[in-house]
């Protein structure tokens, strides 16, 4: 057993579109429908979401503290905590979706971006990349928040932060991933 290259698919392991059919087309996703041959030579069908993809911010404030936006989220019936994140703008590039959104959700500009990383939260059958940054050296202005937004500003210390999301009381993947990242590089940074 060979190791392949890292963005080669194996032949073996390829799924060949035969035929594709849009579904749903919406403000935010698109649903389609493929069909494919599968390595033994029989065909299936995936469903697949097709998402712009987005960011999520971590800001860290000069006093250690994370900013959170607290918000309701309709699929799931409940207020979560996360971080400031959003979707990206046609071709938009992240690292400019991620300055815009750390504008309009806490108002804040950042001296220093670092990114994180990238995120691929559902992969069965979403196309949505979701990128992450770390914003340190904060100014703080004015939110500009989209119509419909509803969200309230909430600063946790970043180490009660890292316990939260290890305690389960932070559900949300970007938020979680983000925070533990940012929990490494800090920790690379200090030996």
């Amino acid at each position: 057993m060979g190791v392949e290259a890292e963005n080669e698919i194996p032949k073996h392991l390829n799924e060949e579109t035969l035929d594709s059919e849009r579904i749903f087309e919406g403000k935010v996703v698109n649903l389609r429908r493929d069909k494919v041959l599968l390595e033994s030579g029989r065909t299936s069908f995936r469903e697949v979401i097709e998402h712009n993809g987005g960011v999520c911010v971590l800001p860290l404030t000069d006093d250690d503290e994370i900013i959170f936006v607290r918000q309701f989220r309709y699929p799931f019936k409940t207020v979560l905590l996360e971080l400031p994140a959003g979707k990206r703008e046609g071709n938009e590039e992240p690292i400019n979706c991620g300055i815009r959104e750390l504008k309009e959700e806490v108002g804040a500009t950042a001296e220093k971006i670092t990114y994180l990383g990238n995120l691929y939260p559902t992969v069965a059958y979403d196309t949505e990349i979701i990128y992450m940054y770390m914003a340190e050296g904060l100014d703080f202005g004015e939110q500009n928040l989209d119509p419909g937004e509803f969200i309230d500003v909430v600063k946790i210390p970043f180490d009660k932060a890292v316990e939260m999301v290890m305690n389960g009381e932070i559900p949300d993947s970007k938020t979680q991933l983000a925070i533990l990242k940012a929990k490494l590089l800090r920790d690379k940074t200090e030996k």
